[in-house]
Order: C-alpha cells, then sequence, then structure tokens
C-alpha cells in the first residue's frame, strides 16, 4: 500500500476538458485516438468499444487511456461507420453538446478528459499499457463525473480552482478503483519498481526538458551512465517501451499541444519537438492520430462540439 501512496502523491493531474453530448444519430469511429485519458458516462443509451463490440450500458463509465488506438461506437442502433478523420467533417450530424444533463429519452454520454503524469513527466496510465475498460456500480466516480462537466458549465468565482480539486479526486478514485478490483496487479508491481529507480527518473525528466533536442541513445546513455549498448535494454526492462517509441510518444503530445495552444505554424512545431523535416513530421503525426496536425488544431478533441 505505500508504494501505491508514493505513486498517487507523485502524480501530477491536469484537467482537460469535460462535456455533455447528445448523440443525435448512432455513429461508429473506427480509429478514435486521443493523447489525453478519457472517463465517459453513459447517461442514456450505450456505447461499445473495441473488435469484440463491448457494450457500456446506461449508468456505466468507460475508462479509456491516452495514447490508445480504439474503435468505439455512439449510440445503439444501426450506425454509421467513419474514419476519425472523415467525422470530424460531420460530426454536428451526430453530436450536440449540452449544458444540462437531463433525464430525457436521448442517448447521451459525459465525459472528463485528463492528463496525469508521474514525476510531471511519465504518462502514468499509459504506462500502465492499460486496455479500455468497464466500471460499474461506481456512484463516487459517475457523481464525480457529472460535478466536473456541470462546473465546467458554470460561470460562478472559483471555477477552474474547483475543476482542479474535482479532477484529482476523481483520478485518486479511479486509481482506488482499480486496486480495489485488484486490476492489473502485475502493471502496478511493475511501475512501482521502475519509478523508485533514481536513474530512469533522470532519463524520464531529461527528455521532458529536451524534446527537442538530439535524444539518441548515446546520449540517454551519458544521462543515466551507463553503455550506448545497454541504455535501450535497461529502459525496456524497467518501462516495457523501447525509449524512441517513448520519446515520439512524448514529443507528438507535446506536438498536440502546441497545435491546441499556440499560434505556432506546424512548421515551427515540428522544430520545437524535435523533427527538423516537416513533411517527416506531418506523416509521423497522421500515422499516430489518423489525422493531419492542420485538423488536430481544428478541434479540441473528437467528441467536442
Amino acid at each position: 500500500m505505500e508504494d501505491y501512496n508514493k505513486i498517487i502523491e507523485s502524480l501530477s493531474v491536469r484537467y482537460v476538458k469535460a462535456k455533455n453530448i447528445t448523440i443525435l444519430n448512432s455513429v461508429a469511429v473506427k480509429n478514435n485516438y486521443d493523447v489525453e485519458n478519457t472517463i465517459l458516462l453513459v447517461n442514456k443509451g450505450q456505447v461499445s468499444y473495441g473488435p469484440d463490440k463491448n457494450v457500456v450500458n446506461e449508468g456505466e463509465i468507460l475508462f479509456m487511456p491516452g495514447g490508445k488506438m480504439l474503435s468505439i461506437t455512439y449510440g445503439s442502433g444501426v450506425s454509421d461507420a467513419l474514419t476519425k478523420d472523415d467525422f470530424l467533417n460531420v460530426k454536428e450530424r451526430y453530436f450536440e453538446t449540452q449544458e444540462v444533463i437531463s433525464n430525457g429519452p436521448e442517448e447521451s454520454f459525459c465525459y472528463v478528459s485528463f492528463d496525469a503524469k508521474v514525476f510531471d513527466s511519465v504518462n502514468f496510465f499509459a504506462s500502465l499499457d492499460l486496455p479500455p475498460f468497464i466500471i460499474k456500480e461506481d456512484n463516487i466516480l459517475g457523481l464525480l463525473i457529472k460535478e466536473v462537466v456541470r462546473e465546467n458549465f458554470a460561470s460562478l468565482p472559483g471555477k477552474a480552482r474547483l475543476i482542479k480539486i474535482q479532477t484529482e479526486r476523481l483520478v485518486v478514485e479511479l486509481i482506488r478503483y482499480i486496486i480495489t478490483k485488484r486490476l492489473f496487479v502485475e502493471e502496478f508491481a511493475t511501475n512501482s519498481t521502475y519509478f523508485k529507480d533514481p536513474r530512469l527518473i533522470d532519463i524520464f525528466g531529461f527528455i521532458k526538458e529536451n524534446l527537442g533536442e538530439d535524444l539518441s541513445n548515446k546520449v540517454l546513455a551519458n544521462v543515466a551512465n551507463v553503455s550506448e549498448d545497454y541504455v535501450g535494454q535497461y529502459f525496456k526492462m524497467l518501462t516495457g517501451i523501447n525509449p524512441q517509441d517513448y520519446i515520439e510518444y512524448q514529443r507528438m503530445e507535446m506536438a498536440v499541444n502546441l497545435l491546441r495552444t499556440s499560434k505556432k505554424s506546424i512548421r515551427e512545431i515540428g522544430k520545437v519537438v524535435g523533427y527538423k523535416d516537416t513533411a517527416y513530421f506531418c506523416r509521423r503525426f497522421k500515422m499516430m492520430f489518423g489525422i493531419p496536425a492542420g485538423k488536430m488544431r481544428r478541434r479540441e478533441s473528437l467528441i467536442n462540439i
């Protein structure tokens, strides 16, 4: 339990967005991908996901860790099948944002998206390599999701402070649920081990501070004070991922953030995150997210209006 407490205490949580969505027409999005984690509560109707069409029913919650490509269907009945790129062009046919979570007959869901990082550098849920999963009969999480959504639409003093507090509690309650239900025990044990490794923590911190610079294995080896031949094995042994794959994920995450929050050109953003060749950056971006970088700039998220 002490290891879990250390992990939770080391987490930095950042609220990204929250919405309540009415489903106007059922739609299946074949390649949903978001950098942030999303926790979604079905108010009415259903949502299904994955190749087996796992169904999330009314009152149930779907947790989707960031960084996972996922097919997802919003609504019951016959669905239009679209790529994410196509969906973004016509999403008003399928989704309508509502400020009030109603008890009407329309199918709807609400969601909260957030980042949760260990030592302000490692994406916690992505590092666990968790699959999306359904949470049933958890009133605390359901109420917290609704509270964050309601506060997001409010215009009251202290709004940002309350959303921050509620989102942090949401993450803690989510981790408590995982621990209580004994889900992904091995993954948690692995993480608690490598989050205590000082050399790995140094590598994570160095990558975060130098995303636009040379981050070859030779450079990382000097940071960890190990050989160049060993650093890749060492990193993967502890984290389960190749260091260069981890670096690309971090670079793309920063690129998404800059696309959403800055006026820098795509060429400038590519350089900031370490890609000298703009065309190569654009190819890698579209390969990872399924849409061009320019289109990412024009939307907050797949399920945001």
